[in-house]
């Protein structure tokens, strides 16, 4: 796609401001919530799963992680954040004046619409708590980009964003329960995801550092960055041990195939350490993050 020419709150304009390529991270632990649950949903029968429920989780997951994006390009750009001579990421629509700010609020507007609308009906699957649930999500999607992220707050929000609660949400709106195996399968995911808001940020650190956005590589540096970045995919891969437990040893022996490529990608990320080369390594662990969840779901439903 030519950016260079680019009319301005057109279609074009749009999908960049989506950024469709980060829906992997939204759509990772509700896969791996439900191959969980298909999977326990075994000993009560095949049809206690519900499709329909999985469906609207996936959906809403999806929406939530659009409107993520519009207010993260909106807000960040409001903050000053987003410079063009001087930042290493892709481009920001609001920034490059592809997308009107005015556009760009009832965008946000509609899309947190959207998603209230989709995430509704699970209290039907799921129960009254489901609404506080929703609350949550679109309450932090907002304070992340807000407040959050210049605490060095980030990591800790995907962990229990893109782990916790979509994994453990997703398996209790089809079995009505969480088990211990599946928080820590939670855990895990959110550990790989969090992989990807680590490279960014390592990515972005002398600019966020020049902004005052004290994100978790500022504070720690860039040394133990790297450290951080590997030990996640480790982490990640010695908790799957519960599934072999559980008896789903595929489920703990195939996301190795993943570590196998998390560790190239660390090697990768120590050798540029600096300037826009460092999206390589971005885009690469958004690959990994995603064979992570397949190897993880295919592992729990092939036994």
């Amino acid at each position: 796609m030519n950016e260079e020419n680019i009319k301005q709150n057109s279609w074009k304009a749009w999908l960049l401001a989506v950024r469709p390529k980060t829906l992997t991270g939204a759509a990772v632990p509700v896969m791996i919530g439900c191959a969980l649950a298909y999977a326990d949903a075994k000993a009560y029968g095949d049809d206690v799963f519900n499709w329909l429920s999985a469906s609207l989780c996936l959906l809403f997951a999806l929406v939530m992680q659009i409107d993520a994006n519009l207010i993260n390009d909106f807000f960040d750009y409001v903050h000053g954040n987003d410079d063009s001579t001087t930042r290493l990421g892709p481009l920001r629509a609001c920034t490059q004046g592809w997308v009107s700010l005015d556009a760009m609020k009832r965008a946000i507007a509609l899309t947190t619409c959207v998603a209230c609308v989709v995430g509704l009906p699970l209290i039907i699957f799921g129960g009254l708590e489901m609404i506080l649930v929703g609350i949550c999500c679109v309450a932090f999607c907002f304070l992340y980009t807000t407040h959050l992220s210049y605490l060095g707050l980030g990591d800790i929000l995907v962990l229990l964003f893109f782990g916790i609660v979509p994994v453990c949400i997703t398996y209790y709106i089809q079995l009505h329960t969480v088990t211990p195996s599946v928080a820590i399968a939670s855990v895990a995911c959110g550990l790989v995801i969090d992989s990807l808001l680590i490279v960014n940020n390592y990515r972005d650190r002398d600019n966020d550092r020049r902004v005052g956005k004290v994100t978790l590589v500022v504070r720690i540096g860039s040394l133990w960055t790297e450290r951080l970045y590997l030990l996640l995919g480790v982490a990640s891969c010695l908790l799957g041990i519960v599934f072999w437990y559980q008896g789903h040893p595929l489920a703990f022996f195939l996301p190795l195939i993943y570590l196998v490529l998390h560790v190239f990608t660390w090697l990768k990320l120590r050798h540029i350490n600096h300037g826009r080369r460092l999206n390589e390594c971005l885009g690469e662990t958004a690959r990994n993050m995603l064979l992570y969840g397949i190897m993880v779901s295919v592992g729990l439903l092939l036994l």
